[in-house]
Order: C-alpha cells, then sequence, then structure tokens
C-alpha cells in the first residue's frame, strides 16, 4: 500500500537496549538521508524464508552499493524464538546480508503496530513512510516504490536502475489466480484440527509429547508443510509429509504451516 509523501508517519526509533546481530546497533536517525527498507520477520516462519529472495537481492541491488539502507526485525512468533541464542541461530541459519535487530518482546512491533510475518516498510530519505505491505507479494511494486525513492536521493542523470526482479516462483506473478490452501494450525489452540496418538500434554504454545512414539498427523492441501517443533530437537521449523513422531518425550510441538499450492496452467 503506497502513502502520501506528505503523510506524518514518521520511522519510529529503536529502543534502547535490544541486541542486534551483524551491527554494533543502529539509530534510526542517522539512516536519514536515503530510503529505508524495514522487514519484519521470524526464522521459524516458512513465509519468513519466502521473502527473503527478494530482501537479498534489494539489498545487494540498492544498499550495498549505498542507495538505501536495509534492516530486518526479528520478532518471534513462537516462545522458542525469545531465546537469543536461537533467534541468533536461526537468523544465522537465513544467511541474512544485512542487520537485524531482536525484538523478543515485541518492542520494536509495537512501536510500528504491526500486524504480522513477515512485514514490509519503506521510507524515503526524510523517514517518512511510504509503501507498507503485510504478508508475501507485492514485490514489484515494492521494488518499484525503492526506484522511485533512490531515484529522488540522486542527482539527475546519474543513476542508472535495474529491471525490477522478476517473479522467484509462479504463485509471486502479479494478479495470479491461486486456489485457497489449508490454515496454519497454532497449537493448543487448534488442537482438535491434529489427529494425535500416544500421550501429548497441552503448555503455553506447543502440546509436549509424553513419551517415545506418540505422534501427531494432519490432513492438509497446500504446496509444502513444515512442522514448528522444539525441546528434544533443533527449535524452527522442520519439513513434513503431515505426520510428526516423537523420537523421544519431551517433543514439543508448536504448530503447522503450509505454503500456496501452485498456480494452475
Amino acid at each position: 500500500m503506497r502513502l502520501p509523501a506528505d503523510n506524518e508517519a514518521y520511522a519510529p526509533e529503536f529502543p534502547q537496549g535490544l541486541q542486534w546481530v551483524g551491527v554494533a546497533f543502529l539509530r534510526m536517525a542517522q539512516q536519514m538521508g536515503r530510503p529505508i527498507l524495514v522487514e519484519f520477520f521470524d526464522s521459524a516462519r516458512i513465509n519468513s524464508y519466502r521473502t527473503l529472495p527478494y530482501m537479498r537481492e534489494w539489498h545487494a541491488r540498492y544498499a550495498e552499493p549505498g542507495l538505501m539502507r536495509t534492516i530486518g526485525v526479528h520478532s518471534p512468533a513462537y516462545s522458542f524464538g525469545r531465546d537469543p541464542e536461537v533467534a541468533v541461530a536461526g537468523i544465522e541459519r537465513m544467511d541474512i546480508p544485512y542487520p537485524v535487530v531482536l525484538d523478543p518482546e515485541f518492542a520494536v512491533w509495537r512501536e510500528y503496530g504491526n500486524r504480522g510475518w513477515p512485514a514490509r516498510y519503506v521510507f524515503d530519505r526524510r523517514g517518512v513512510l511510504r509503501f507498507v505491505h503485510w504478508g508475501e507479494g507485492e514485490y514489484e511494486e515494492t521494488e518499484r516504490v525503492i526506484q522511485e525513492l533512490v531515484a529522488e536521493t540522486a542527482p539527475e542523470g546519474e543513476l542508472e536502475l535495474p529491471e525490477l526482479m522478476h517473479p522467484v516462483r509462479p504463485e509471486d506473478v502479479h494478479d495470479v489466480e491461486m486456489d485457497p490452501q489449508t490454515a496454519d494450525i497454532a497449537l493448543p489452540a487448534d488442537t482438535e484440527r491434529v489427529q494425535l496418538s500416544g500421550t501429548w500434554v497441552p503448555g503455553a504454545d506447543w502440546i509436549e509429547a509424553q513419551e517415545e512414539g506418540a505422534s501427531a498427523a494432519v490432513d492438509y492441501r497446500a504446496g509444502e508443510a513444515y512442522a514448528v517443533l522444539s525441546g528434544t530437537v533443533a527449535p524452527g521449523l522442520h519439513a513434513t509429509e503431515g505426520m510428526v513422531v516423537a523420537e523421544a518425550a519431551g517433543l514439543r510441538l508448536h504448530g503447522f504451516q503450509f505454503t500456496p499450492l501452485p498456480p494452475r496452467p
């Protein structure tokens, strides 16, 4: 969604005391003079991985040459993500080339009034919000706005901008017709959507296996399925065909996530 240049939504300053990855710290006030792209994400959400190819490419095209600043905000959707060691490990697995601030208590999230993962905010050289998008999609429009704002800061005739990125996936094409997919499952709230075998005990944002061999299965219609696990395995996303089996007691299942079905030919 584009916003007019004369709106009064300015880039919030980052709260003090937060941990940064890839840089000692950043002050938003020191980034003025060039466009700023801020992306809220979570290393335990598959849609954050799906936007990453675009974020990496925009960073290489516009931030590395000094035309823009890119900043990531890691706001954890699951309790394990509030642990800094877990968050940093997840960010490193994603191989993110730009600075990231850890937002375990959603302080930055609240400053922005953010609504979900991923979320994209583009500010102009004055720090005024010019574009916002929640979720996947609108990649072409995002880059178009970035180019317009970059052009505002460059002397006339001295900037040659690249062609807009081609869609990474068929479902990323603008206005493509998509089939409905299974909605993500959050536990323990959506336990009735999961077929459980063995003993599971509900927790804050998980169900925990009480014995080896306890299983959880889901029926789904989607492109891919992922289980969000912690406890006895590395916390985060794990590819699945719709079935999770505990190799030991203590496995925590936080939910299932699904990717879109590829569009019909």
